[in-house]
């Protein structure tokens, strides 16, 4: 189980007879694998629902902790994709940078994940267990990261709604160089002036300025003016309505990470190295299975789940073993019912010797008995 987490499956079976001289097909290491997942992700489950049912007190935060979230697809058989949603947590802490290099120095560290195939509403539900497990709800303060998408602030919203909110500054460039590339033309030495210059201005404190900067860009003169000004329109309406997620200077004085490259990097180590290979195609109802066991082994924290994986595989028996017997034996409270016999037909009563021959009376007829004063007396006597 734990090689079908980190390879496909032919190759942990593979594995396992070279090493161990266990034989078993491609086929039982998918299934056993899967049933593994599929075991932490009840207990999982389990949990969410007994957090919402009992409201035990939060484990203990860091001083200052982040907290990203973002989408990756995966394949699904029949040749569809579907979005796999990942929340990364770390604490966050000093580091020192290279000479030369940009930022503050600071990373997140002990980061661990949680991924689920879902819409986004139970996703956050579900996330519950593991910032409950992180002390999301009792850190000093909870740094949100993200790519500027609803559900990830809802995210922040029902857990954090204090978080500070950043938008993740490589997604702000990214919106910067595609209305700079629409203007100026891609690849192009303006273009590359211009997003640098915005860029330095983000970093220093001047995000109206780069709004500004954004109405200035000259569409009319580019090779296409309508798509140029779409780019701009769209940049500026994206970058304007996170405008309190842009104070990028505040950020990095305070220590905070400004980029979510903690997620970014969980949707290509955690997901999609394991569930996006060559030829690989996906049951929707595999792969959170899958996913949960991902979670474990990428966090470090294996030898700490599979226990609780073998007390559910132990319960899950005991409730088959239960509901074979009670399918076995009759339920003792239930009145038996009885057989139906099915109604013989009636039987002709036997035929009457005649009274009279050839008009004599036969021995049968009343006429021929004794009187039954004769009896009597022959009796007496």
């Amino acid at each position: 189980m734990l090689l079908g987490t980190w390879m496909p499956f032919a190759p942990a079976a593979a594995y396992l007879a070279r090493f161990l001289k266990v034989s078993v097909s491609a086929a039982t290491a998918r299934r056993h694998s899967e049933a593994a997942g599929a075991a932490y992700v009840a207990v999982q489950t389990a949990t969410v629902e007994r957090l919402e049912r009992e409201a035990p007190a939060p484990s203990a935060g860091p001083a200052v902790q982040q907290v990203s979230a973002d989408g990756a697809m995966v394949p699904l058989v029949g040749g569809t994709w579907a979005e796999v949603r990942t929340v990364a947590i770390g604490t966050v802490v000093p580091h020192r940078r290279p000479a030369g290099r940009s930022g503050n120095g600071t990373h997140a560290t002990e980061l661990s994940y949680f991924s689920r195939l879902t819409d986004h509403a139970t996703f956050i539900r579900l996330a519950h267990a593991e910032l409950h497990r992180r002390g999301t709800e009792t850190a000093g303060t909870v740094v949100g990261v993200n790519d500027g998408a609803d559900w990830e602030q809802q995210l922040l919203d029902r857990y954090r709604p204090d978080a500070v909110r950043v938008l993740d500054f490589p997604h702000a460039l990214e919106h910067l160089t595609a209305a700079a590339q629409a203007t100026f033309g891609t690849g192009t030495v303006a273009a590359e002036a211009w997003r640098t210059a915005q860029a330095d201005a983000l970093k220093h404190g001047a995000p109206s300025a780069v709004l500004v900067a954004l109405t200035l860009l000259p569409t009319s003169t580019a090779a296409n003016p309508a798509a140029a000004a779409r780019a701009r329109d769209a940049t500026f309406g994206y970058l304007e309505k996170r405008l309190d997620q842009l104070r990028y200077d505040e950020f990095l004085a305070a220590g905070y990470p400004i980029g979510s490259g903690a997620v970014e990097s969980a949707n290509k180590l955690v997901v999609e190295v394991r569930l996006k290979g060559s030829g690989m195609h996906w049951a929707r109802q595999n792969v959170n299975p899958m996913l949960a066991l991902r979670n474990i082994v990428c966090s470090g924290r294996w030898d700490e789940a599979w226990p609780q994986i073998c007390q559910q595989f132990r319960a899950d028996a005991q409730t088959q073993r239960d509901t074979r017997r009670q399918r076995r034996q009759p339920d003792p409270l239930a009145r038996p019912r009885l057989p139906v016999l099915p109604t013989p037909p009636p039987v002709p009563p036997p035929p009457r010797a005649p009274l009279v021959v050839d008009g004599r009376p036969t021995a049968q007829h009343p006429w021929r008995q004794p009187f039954i004063h004769r009896d009597r007396h022959s009796a007496a006597s």
